[in-house]
């Protein structure tokens, strides 16, 4: 239709063009379904190829068609050599076009399983998806795979195209019986929207025009079902999010705040909370390029300014007051590893979520799924193109909702911390309770990697420092008197002329360990890197001394395998609780009355070492050391033998 339908001028026609509505769609599917030439022979049919778009279509089908007397339209999407030479799409190729009714943004990705994470990549800016089939093939692993795929990421809307209708001589019995096994494998999946059509797109069938070879059809094509179906129901227009991009500051009297509307609506008047700080303020103007709106909603790109002068500043969450996401630094997510690089249990990883990047790792895989067969099976770690669900932390408080409720608040991705590739995607299932979080060491797998090596040998260091290398863990209930110990021991050693290092855990959580808290998760993270700074400072020559509570056994065998077990000392200072209650009474009287949490002995288990090196007994409030200095002694630590 031509610009002068709509009135004689060009403004007319680009007014009406700017007021249509965009609908981001991917086509997925098996190897050889006719992905491509489903969008080729859609944007041939719907007249959107330019002459010289054409000319080049007619000249590369002689040389490089895979159609036969027919026009390969496959080659307008596939552009790489590789995929021209094979006849598959390898990359993900996104397509622009316009109908008198909509906007359309398409993705062609790939059929191969190998190439799963660019299907992931293409689904996750999509609205619909249109799964391909072929007629002759019907249900295959491919088709379940990228249908469970577009499900996880949340896409509501679903075609089925039954492509190669010619080949089958336009069954409707082959296409019901197709259409009956999808259905039932939807079901599973809980996708509300689901249409099927029978199509041929080598020949045009029900593509743009209703076909003459399927009478018995009495559905729409697929350009009009794509141009009729109703999507802006799918954006969520209630919980306002507005993540910060840019702070705007073109001259000393305005402070606007830049960034596109992630969901909700906001209006000129409404108030305002900012996260993290939850300071409180009212929109005072809304503007874009076009000047001044008094409403805006997902997904403009505004600058809003407010009342207050408050700190806002990139990463920083807008919401309403009344109605406010979920903050926590653990929870439970599915996971797409898009990376080549398997998974490492003790890898620390980047996570971006809306404007935000911190440092996160992953605690727990709880389950890797088989998205042939749908069954869930144990896994520990995750390689490419796995999905699984698994809990992560984070070292700064999130503000998040979960993905089925919000889809740009709910979704991040993580980034390999090193050579910063994006090594998965995420889909934020729900916040993790404290108490239900894992409590293991997982550092293992580093101690195995190359590291950079003295030319100083160790024994030398010895030699010169008249001491053996070693770790002293002083361990006991928070009262013991644990770190009076350490402090002495320490003091005493140093005095008779040996070289170490005390470490306690208010002075490691003080810096290194200042984002942890004492859920049993964190402590187990806290105490690894204890064991890591003892292990390098013990490959230098030192005695370290560290003094925690230490109270899982479990914990213990794996720091005393991180530091090396020959090193490992453990000392424990026995008191009974009523002792250390009387000693320091206030923090146990705060978690009795409920004010704090996480103290062995009381809300959590408190496992003394069956055999530790050293029993110190603490029954007065003094403990004696020269026990553990006549260890030392005895086993050749301090002095060296």
């Amino acid at each position: 239709m031509s610009a002068f339908a709509y009135g004689n001028t060009i403004n007319e026609f680009l007014a009406h063009d700017q007021q249509k509505d965009l609908l981001r769609f991917l086509t997925a599917g098996s190897v050889d379904d006719g992905k491509s030439t489903l969008i080729g022979r859609l944007l041939f049919d719907s007249k959107k190829i330019y002459e010289d778009q054409l000319a080049a279509l007619e000249r590369d089908n002689l040389r490089e068609g895979h159609a036969g007397d027919d026009m390969d339209y496959a080659l307008l999407l596939d552009g790489l050599k590789a995929e021209r030479e094979q006849g598959i799409t390898i990359d993900v190729a996104y397509r622009y076009f316009s109908t008198n009714r909509r906007k359309f943004i398409i993705a062609d990705t790939p059929g191969h399983e190998q190439y799963t994470r660019n299907m992931v990549t293409g689904a996750s800016t999509a609205d619909l998806v249109i799964i391909l089939v072929d007629a002759r093939q019907g249900i295959v692993t491919q088709t379940k795979r990228h249908t469970f795929i577009a499900a996880l990421l949340g896409i509501k809307h679903v075609v089925l195209a039954v492509n190669k209708m010619d080949l089958v001589d336009y069954s409707q019995r082959t296409f019901e019986v197709i259409c009956t096994a999808y259905k039932d494998f939807v079901t599973r999946l809980g996708i509300p929207d689901v249409h099927c059509i029978p199509l041929s797109a080598l020949r045009g069938d029900n593509v743009v025009t209703p076909s003459e070879h399927t009478a018995w059809y009495d559905g729409r094509p697929l350009l009009h079902f794509l141009e009729t179906v109703h999507v802006a129901g799918d954006r969520n227009f209630i919980d306002f999010r507005y993540p910060v991009q840019y702070v705007i500051r073109p001259s000393h009297g305005y402070r606007g705040y830049a960034a596109r509307v992630a969901s909700g609506i906001v209006r000129k008047g409404d108030e305002l909370l900012v996260l993290p700080s939850r300071k409180k303020s009212v929109v005072a103007s809304i503007t874009t390029w076009d000047g001044e709106l008094e409403e805006a909603f997902p997904p403009q790109s505004v600058t809003l300014t407010l009342k207050d002068d408050i700190d806002i500043s990139r990463g920083d969450l807008l919401v309403k007051p009344g109605n406010v996401p979920k903050v926590g630094r653990h929870f439970e997510a599915m996971l797409v590893w898009l990376a080549e690089e398997p998974m490492t249990a003790s890898g620390q990883y980047l996570i971006k979520h809306t404007t935000n990047t911190s440092r996160a790792r992953i605690d727990e895989i709880r389950y890797r799924i088989d998205v042939n067969t749908l069954q869930r099976s144990g896994s520990e770690v995750f390689g490419l193109n796995d999905i699984g669900r698994a809990v992560l932390t984070v070292n700064k408080p999130l503000f998040f909702d979960s993905y089925a409720k919000n889809r740009e608040t709910g979704a991040f991705i993580l980034i390999d911390s090193v050579g910063f590739n994006t090594v998965a995607a995420g889909m934020i299932i729900d916040r993790v309770g404290e108490d239900e979080l894992p409590s293991k060491i997982s550092g293992g797998q580093s101690l195995s990697q190359a590291v950079a090596r003295s030319l100083v040998p160790l024994r030398e260091r010895e030699k010169r420092m008249g001491q053996k290398s070693a770790t002293v863990w002083i361990m006991g209930l928070h009262g013991s008197a644990k770190n009076d110990v350490a402090s002495r021991l320490d003091k005493a050693l140093f005095d008779k002329g040996a070289t170490t290092v005390l470490f306690d855990g208010g002075t490691v959580r003080s810096g290194l360990s200042s984002e942890l808290d004492y859920s049993p998760t964190d402590r187990a993270e806290h105490l690894r890197r204890v064991a890591h700074l003892c292990r390098m400072l013990n490959d230098q020559g030192f005695i370290t001394i560290c003094s925690f509570i230490s109270p899982d056994a479990n914990i213990r065998r794996q720091v005393a395998e991180i530091v090396g077990v020959e090193r490992f000392h453990l000392v424990y200072v026995d008191a009974s609780q009523q002792l250390c209650r009387k000693l320091e009474p206030e923090l146990y009287e705060q978690v009795e009355r409920g004010a704090a949490r996480h103290l062995p002995g009381v809300d959590l288990p408190f496992e003394p070492p069956q055999r530790p090196d050293v029993r110190l007994c603490q029954q007065t409030g003094f403990v004696d050391i020269s026990k553990i200095l006549d260890y030392l002694a005895a086993g050749g630590v301090f002095p060296l033998d």
